[in-house]
């Protein structure tokens, strides 16, 4: 088990703040819109590990700070998100977008996210959580991984295609398409828009209907519900890693 005192000052990248059972997390870079890097990266992962043994957690509320949700987008076949790496050097970082992955959807408790602007690095992070709210200037986009000279092989192959059906998936990963709010709430990717201010009350408020439930339901509902998800990717997380791996030491 993890207790909440060993973990809420521990990210550089993420602001915690819990009450009656329901964890808030905040993405930020220096307390304003996360700027995505191997900070946030490893940040994110252990996070999600240490969220997931801490048995006080009862509903994730995942949420960004200030007017993006995660940047900056990556210009296409300008720069690359990840540099050339040699066998070794993605080893470690592969088996860490493997774990990045997989803890998030260990979470034994419902999340919900609030996606207060452009979630333009990766946009799995808030469409993985069962409850989706976004804000009017919300944008959704992958921006890091084909057209930025990477293989979509750390998941997202998997979670788009599946959210917004095979060929429509395909084409956004392909084309690095910039879906609006509308857009995803048209998709199936958003469950609800609300102006930013009204963003994160919405969010607790779903989150005290939640916990209005007895613990196991909450907890094994999510289980049931994430369960589809986490075979998909238990057999082609690790293929798709691998494979964007070989093309990056070229």
């Amino acid at each position: 088990m993890t207790a909440f005192d060993n973990y809420s000052n521990k990210f550089e990248t993420i602001r915690f703040r819990r009450e009656d059972g329901i964890l808030e997390m905040s993405l930020h870079t220096g307390g304003d819109s996360l700027r995505w890097g191997p900070t946030a990266h490893a940040d994110l992962e252990q996070a999600f590990l240490d969220i997931s043994r801490d048995p006080e957690n009862q509903v994730i509320i995942l949420t960004g700070v200030g007017e993006e949700f995660s940047g900056p987008a990556v210009t296409p076949a300008v720069n690359r998100a990840v540099p050339h790496l040699s066998p070794v050097q993605w080893g470690k970082l592969g088996a860490e977008s493997k774990r990045f992955t997989m803890n998030m959807l260990n979470i034994e408790v419902p999340m919900i996210s609030a996606v207060n602007g452009p979630a333009l690095r990766h946009p799995e992070l808030p469409v993985l959580c069962d409850i989706v709210l976004a804000a009017p200037e919300a944008a959704f986009q992958d921006s890091a991984h084909f057209a930025g000279g990477l293989v979509p092989g750390d998941g997202v192959q998997v979670i788009f295609p599946l959210l917004m059906g095979l060929n429509r998936g395909r084409y956004f990963l392909l084309t690095a398409q910039k879906l609006s709010a509308k857009e995803a709430l048209d998709l199936g990717l958003v469950n609800e828009i609300l102006p930013r201010p009204a963003l994160l009350p919405r969010a607790w408020e779903l989150a005290r209907f939640l916990m209005q439930q007895p613990e196991l339901n909450r907890r094994y509902t999510r289980i049931l519900l994430t369960e589809q998800l986490r075979r998909q990717m238990h057999d082609l997380l690790g293929y798709g890693l691998a494979l964007e791996g070989l093309a990056i030491g070229q």
